[in-house]
């Protein structure tokens, strides 16, 4: 038996679904001063420190998850959490 299910949402709506917070204000926010203070020419300024960490976490978190959705899909446990 073969059963396909198609969802169509923007993802806003899979965001919401997903219970994944609202980071765009965040995100908005951290360019503006970026920005800032490169218009400013401030000494000793590196926009990647600023980036570093979010993309560290974020590529973690993605594979992450990947990983979680491949073992749902796949029917396996991950182990974690059990005894």
């Amino acid at each position: 038996m073969q059963i396909n299910v198609t969802f169509d949402m923007t993802p806003e709506e899979l965001r919401r679904v997903m219970g994944l917070p609202d980071v765009q204000e965040f995100q908005q926010e951290l360019f503006a001063k970026m920005m800032e203070k490169m218009n400013s020419g401030e000494e000793g300024y590196d926009p990647m420190s600023l980036y570093q960490p979010l993309l560290n976490g974020g590529v973690n978190a993605m594979s992450e998850f990947q990983r979680m959705m491949f073992a749902m899909m796949s029917g396996k446990s991950d182990g974690k959490g059990q005894s």
